[in-house]
């Protein structure tokens, strides 16, 4: 799969990081997980996918 520029990921244990810093997807879905969001923290990649 192709890089995506406009999507950079550090995390190498996804199934759509090229190993050079970025996704290989079109898009990223982040969604949260509290009720109400406050920090970063409390955010989630919904398009990761153990590699």
């Amino acid at each position: 799969m192709d890089k995506n520029s406009s999507i950079k990921c550090s995390v190498e244990e996804c199934k759509y990081n090229n190993h050079q810093e970025y996704c290989t997807l079109d898009q990223v879905k982040i969604g949260s997980n509290e009720s109400s969001v406050t920090s970063v923290r409390e955010t989630d990649c919904e398009s990761f996918e153990v590699e």
